[in-house]
C-alpha cells in the first residue's frame, strides 16, 4: 500500500516553478562530492561555488563508500556526512541528495556493495524483496541525516533522488521499485520533494511514474547539436502537463550549452562534475567507454569549471556570468515561461544559417529574453525586429554582433521597476544584461556586448545626461543609447523622478572578470587568471624496496582454501588484490601457456614463481603463452580488482552490474589446436534461423573448406560447418575460442546445442561433454555476410589446476607493507627500470608545497602500473603503457595524481608508489616523475 502523504516541505515542484519558502528559485547546480575531495576542503570548494555563481549543490552519497564490509557502518572523518551538510547549510548551497541505491558516477559499482553480488538469485536495482531489505539498511542510516538537514529544517536539503538513470537498466518493475523507494524515503521523514532521473529520455522507465515522485532528465549532447531546442521543449512541455517544472539533473558542463536550456525553459540546470576531484583507495570503476571495457582513472576530471585540486579554470568565470544573469532576474525568471521568438513579438533577420532556434522568455511581471544561439565559429551581425502591428512604438530594429559559438540572452520589453526605476521599460537591447547594483545615487546596470549594440529605454525625458563611448538621443518618450564599441560604455541618466540610473556595456572579456560594483558605481576588476607552470622533475631522494611479485604480501587476510576457483566476492575479498595459488597435476607434456577463465580486472600470473604475462581479460577467459614450453608444478595469480562495473552492459562479461571479479579456474594448456582448417560445408536456404539442418548429419560429400570461408553471392547466407575433433588422453579441459567472429553462429556438439556464440565472449568450454581420447562433432550454424570476418577457430587443451587457496589485500594492508618497507629501501635515482613481473616499493620525502595546497604530480614511463600511497591512502592509481598497449583508461588524466596538501601532516610527507612491471616483452620503465605546485 502506498504511502504517499501531501508533503509539508517548504519546497514545492511545481508546473511554472520551484519554489523554496515564499519565492520563486532559479537552481543553478554544481556536482561536489565530498568523497572524492578531502574534508579539509569542503568549504573551500563551496565558496568558490558561491563566487561562481552557484546557488545549489547536487551530491552522490554512495552506499558502499559507508559499508565498506556488510554490517561496518562509517560516517567519521572523511566520511561525515553530518558534517558536508552542515557545511553547505552554512555556505548557502541549496543542497540536491542523490543517496542512490545506486548512483552510477563512475563510482566502483555505482557505489552498491559487492557483498550483493554473491546472493544467489538477487535482482538489483528491481522490486526484489532481498534487494529491497538490504536497501532498507542503507536507508535506515542515510535518510535521517538527509531528514535532519532538511530545507526548513536546520539545513539547505531541498530535493531527494531516488536511484540514478533507471531507464538504462532493464528493471522489471520500475513503477514498484521506486514506488518502494519512496515510500522508504517518506517513512524515514524526507519531506522535500523527491524524484526520479531519466539518462536516456526514458521517463517513464525511469520513474515508473510513481505517484509523488516528479520526473528529471539528464541531457547530453553536443554543445551545438541544431536540434537541442525541440528536444528540450518536448520534455518540457511533457513534464508541465504533469504539474512539475524542468529538472535537468545533469548535463553539459558548458555554459553555452547551459545557457540553451534556460531559454528552453529549465528550472534546474545541474551540469555534472563542475567541480572535479579524485577516486581516492579503490573506489574507481569499469565500464564501457572503451572498446569496449574502460578503466576509470582515480583523477576524475571531465574539465569542469574546479580542478580536482581546486583550481578555477576559464569556464568558471562563465558560471559566474551565467549565476550574475540569473540573479539579476530574479523571481521573474524562476517563473519564466518558454515562448517562441514570434509569440514575444519579434523576428530575427540577418540570416539564420548557423544559428540555433530562437528562445525567449516570458518573464513574470512582464517583459521577455531572448535568446540567440551562434552554432558556427564565425561573427554574426544580426537584427531583431518588432513584428508589425504589436504593441510598442514604431518598428525598431536591434542590431547586434553574435560572436563565434556564444548564446547571449537579450532583454525586450522589461520593466525597469525590478531595478528601482519606476515608470519606465528596457524596450530592447543588443547586449546582454548581466549584472545590476544600488550605488550611492541610484542603480547601475552592466552590459556585456561585442561591436556597436544600442539600447532603447522608454523613460519620462531625463533631466540630464552624460555619455562616454555613446551616442544619446531622446525621441519620442525613448532615450536611445548607441555605444560605439571602441570601448567601454558609460552612460549616467539623471532621473525625473530623481536619482541616478547609469548604463555600462564593455566587452565581453571584460565582463567575465568583473569582481563587483562599488557604491559609486565604478567597476571593479578581477585578477585574470594565469597560465599554471609546468612542473619540475625530481630524479634525486627516492629509495626502493623490491618485492616477491609473485606471492601475497605479508598481513594479507586469508588464506581461504577453496575446492575449484571461485570469484572474490564469494570469499568475502570486495576491493584491492587478491593472490590465487593452485596445483597443476602431472602433464605426460609440457605446458605451453595457462588459460585463464572468467577473470577480472587485472590478472598477472605467475609458473612456479617465474613470470608468465599480465591480462585484462574483462571477465571473459584470456590465454597466456609461456615463451617456450616448460614444466610447471604451480600457478600464482596476482588480481587486482579495478572497480566493479558502474553501468550495466553485455559487450563484455564484466562490464555487467551482476558481474563478479577475481577468476574461475587456470587451465595448463599443453597444445593449441588451430582448427580453422578442413571444415565441411552445407549451404542451406536462409531461414532466419540457426537450427541446425536435418541432413547436417550427412557430411562426407559435402565440399571442404577452411571455416567461413565459402564464397557465395547470397546475402545473407545460411552454411553449416562441421569438422570432428579427437581429445587427446592425457588432457581434462578443452576450450572453443572464435576470436574474430562477428556473424551471428550456433555451435552444436555431437549435435548438442550451446547456444549461440557470443562475439562479446567468444570461449566455450568443453569440459563436461568430453572425455580423454574422445572424439566428437563440431559444427557451426553461421548466418554470414560478406565483408565480417568469422576466423580462426582455436581450441585450448590441457589441465585444469586444484587445491585452491586465494587471500587478499587491500589500502590498509599494501599502506603498511610500504611503511615496513621503507627501512630496507636503497637509494635510487630516475629513470629506472624493473624486470617484467617484478613489483617494488618507491619511496620519497616531499616537500611543503608553496602555499601549502599541496601537489599536482605527473608521471611518465611505460610497461608500469603504479599505485600512489600518501597519508595511508590512494591517491592514484596509474596504468603506463606505449600508446595502442594497456586498457583504454577514461575519466581524467590518466597519468598524474594529486597529493592534497592538507594530508601532508598526516603522511609526514612520505609518498610511496607500488610499481607493477606488466609487459611482459619489455622492461617496466619509470622516465620522470614531476611536482607542480597547487595553486588558488
Amino acid at each position: 500500500m502506498s504511502k504517499v502523504t501531501e508533503s509539508a516541505s517548504s519546497v514545492r515542484f511545481q508546473g511554472d516553478a520551484i519554489r523554496i519558502g515564499q519565492q520563486s528559485r532559479l537552481l543553478l547546480c554544481a556536482s561536489l562530492f565530498y568523497f572524492r575531495i578531502p574534508r579539509a576542503y569542503w568549504r573551500a570548494r563551496m565558496e568558490q561555488l558561491r563566487h561562481l555563481g552557484y546557488n545549489t549543490i547536487d551530491v552522490y552519497f554512495p552506499w558502499n563508500h559507508h559499508e565498506q564490509q556488510e554490517g561496518a557502518w562509517d560516517f567519521e572523518g572523511e566520511r561525515d556526512v553530518e558534517a558536508f551538510l552542515r557545511t553547505a547549510a552554512e555556505t548557502g548551497l541549496w543542497v540536491v541528495a542523490r543517496p542512490g541505491p545506486y548512483i552510477c558516477s563512475e563510482w566502483d559499482g555505482g557505489a552498491l556493495p559487492a557483498y550483493l553480488l554473491a546472493r544467489e538469485g538477487m535482482r538489483l536495482r528491481d522490486n526484489d524483496p532481498q534487494f529491497l531489505q538490504c536497501v532498507a539498511g542503507w536507508f535506515d542510516r542515510i535518510l535521517p541525516l538527509l531528514r535532519a538537514f532538511q530545507e526548513g529544517e536546520g539545513g539547505s536539503v531541498i530535493a531527494v533522488q531516488l536511484d540514478n538513470e533507471l531507464d538504462f537498466y532493464n528493471c522489471s518493475d520500475p513503477k514498484g521499485y521506486i514506488g518502494a523507494l519512496r515510500d522508504m524515503a517518506l517513512a524515514r521523514g524526507i519531506t522535500v520533494p523527491l524524484f526520479a532521473c531519466a539518462g536516456q529520455g526514458g521517463l517513464a522507465e525511469a520513474t515508473g511514474w510513481a505517484e509523488g515522485v516528479a520526473p528529471a532528465c539528464n541531457v547530453y549532447a553536443d554543445d551545438r547539436a541544431p536540434e537541442l531546442e525541440a528536444k528540450v521543449l518536448h520534455y518540457e512541455r511533457l513534464v508541465r502537463e504533469r504539474g512539475y517544472p524542468l529538472l535537468v539533473t545533469e548535463t553539459n558542463r558548458s555554459h553555452y550549452f547551459l545557457r540553451r536550456l534556460l531559454a528552453s525553459g529549465a528550472k534546474l540546470l545541474g551540469p555534472y562534475l563542475q567541480v572535479s576531484g579524485t577516486d581516492f583507495g579503490f573506489t574507481n570503476a569499469t565500464n564501457n567507454w572503451g572498446s569496449p571495457l574502460a578503466f576509470l582513472t582515480s583523477d576524475y576530471d571531465f574539465g569542469g569549471m574546479i580542478s580536482p585540486e581546486g583550481e578555477i579554470r576559464e569556464e568558471g568565470y562563465e558560471g559566474r556570468l551565467l549565476g550574475r544573469l540569473i540573479q539579476t532576474y530574479g523571481e521573474a525568471l524562476g517563473e519564466a515561461t518558454v515562448c517562441t521568438l514570434e509569440e514575444a513579438g519579434w523576428r530575427l533577420e540577418g540570416g539564420n544559417v548557423g544559428v540555433a532556434r530562437p528562445q525567449a522568455l516570458r518573464l513574470r511581471g512582464g517583459g521577455y529574453l531572448a535568446t540567440v544561439t551562434n552554432l558556427e565559429d564565425r561573427d554574426k551581425r544580426l537584427v531583431l525586429c518588432r513584428i508589425a502591428g504589436e504593441a510598442g512604438t514604431g518598428q525598431p530594429r536591434i542590431a547586434f554582433t553574435l560572436p563565434a559559438s556564444r548564446s547571449m540572452t537579450l532583454p525586450l520589453a522589461l520593466p525597469t521597476s525590478r531595478f528601482g526605476v519606476s515608470g519606465g521599460c528596457l524596450e530592447s537591447a543588443g547586449a546582454e544584461l548581466y549584472l545590476s547594483a544600488d550605488t550611492d545615487d541610484g542603480q547601475a546596470l552592466l552590459f556585456h556586448a561585442e561591436g556597436a549594440a544600442s539600447l532603447a529605454l522608454q523613460l519620462e525625458e531625463p533631466l540630464r545626461w552624460e555619455a562616454r563611448g555613446a551616442a544619446v538621443a531622446y525621441l519620442d518618450g525613448r532615450l536611445i543609447v548607441e555605444a560605439d564599441g571602441a570601448e567601454e560604455m558609460r552612460c549616467r541618466i539623471w532621473l525625473a523622478a530623481g536619482g541616478v540610473l547609469q548604463l555600462i556595456v564593455h566587452s565581453l572579456d571584460k565582463a567575465l572578470y568583473v569582481e563587483s560594483i562599488a557604491d559609486t558605481g565604478d567597476v571593479l576588476m578581477g585578477v585574470r587568471p594565469t597560465p599554471r607552470p609546468p612542473g619540475q622533475p625530481v630524479t634525486e631522494g627516492w629509495t626502493m624496496s623490491v618485492i616477491d611479485a609473485s606471492a601475497p604480501i605479508p598481513g594479507v587476510d586469508g588464506p581461504v582454501r577453496l575446492t575449484r576457483a571461485d570469484y572474490l566476492e564469494r570469499v568475502g575479498i570486495y576491493r584491492g588484490y587478491a593472490w590465487y595459488e593452485a596445483r597443476l597435476p602431472s602433464l605426460q607434456r609440457q605446458v605451453a601457456g595457462v588459460l585463464i577463465r572468467q577473470g577480472s580486472d587485472v590478472v598477472s600470473l605467475y609458473a612456479d614463481g617465474g613470470y608468465v604475462g599480465t591480462a585484462v581479460p574483462g571477465g571473459s577467459d584470456a590465454y597466456l603463452a609461456f615463451g617456450e614450453p616448460a614444466v610447471a608444478e604451480r600457478l600464482q595469480a596476482r588480481v587486482e580488482i579495478w572497480g566493479h562495473s558502474n553501468f550495466d552492459d553485455v559487450l563484455q562479461p564484466s562490464l555487467g552490474l551482476h558481474a563478479m571479479k577475481g577468476l574461475t579456474g587456470l587451465t595448463a594448456v599443453s597444445q593449441v589446436h588451430r582448427l580453422s582448417g578442413n571444415w565441411q560445408m552445407l549451404r542451406g536456404p536462409y531461414l532466419d534461423s540457426l537450427a541446425l539442418p536435418v541432413d547436417a548429419a550427412v557430411g562426407d560429400a559435402w565440399p571442404m573448406v577452411s571455416f567461413g570461408d565459402w564464397t557465395s553471392p547470397d546475402q545473407p547466407a545460411l552454411e553449416c560447418y562441421r569438422r570432428s575433433f579427437t581429445a587427446a588422453a592425457d588432457a581434462d579441459s578443452w576450450t572453443l575460442h572464435f576470436p574474430e567472429l562477428r556473424v551471428r553462429a550456433r555451435l552444436y556438439v555431437d549435435d548438442l546445442d550451446m547456444g549461440e556464440i557470443s562475439p562479446f565472449d567468444p570461449y566455450i568450454r568443453l569440459d563436461d561433454l568430453l572425455a580423454p581420447g574422445q572424439t566428437v562433432a563440431l559444427t557451426v550454424v553461421m548466418e554470414r555476410a560478406r565483408g565480417l570476418p568469422r576466423g580462426p577457430v582455436l581450441l585450448y587443451e590441457g589441465v585444469r589446476a586444484d587445491e585452491w587457496s586465494v587471500c587478499g589485500a587491500d589500502e590498509a594492508t599494501w599502506h603498511g607493507h610500504a611503511e615496513r618497507g621503507r627501512s630496507e629501501a636503497v637509494a635510487v635515482a630516475l629513470p629506472l627500470e624493473l624486470v617484467p613481473g617484478d613489483a617494488a616499493w618507491l619511496h620519497l620525502t616531499t616537500d611543503e608545497s608553496p602555499g601549502g595546497l599541496g601537489w599536482r604530480v605527473a608521471v611518465a614511463g611505460a610497461g608500469l602500473k603504479l599505485t600512489a600511497f600518501y597519508a595511508g591512502r590512494i591517491v592514484g592509481r596509474l596504468w603506463l603503457a606505449e600508446e595502442g598497449t594497456g586498457p583504454t583508461m577514461r575519466g581524467g588524466d590518466p597519468a598524474s595524481f594529486y597529493l592534497p596538501g592538507a594530508w601532508r601532516e598526516a603522511a609526514g610527507g612520505q609518498l610511496s608508489l607500488l610499481l607493477e612491471a606488466i609487459d611482459a616483452g619489455a622492461p617496466g620503465r619509470l622516465s620522470t616523475v614531476r611536482f607542480r605546485a597547487v595553486t588558488n
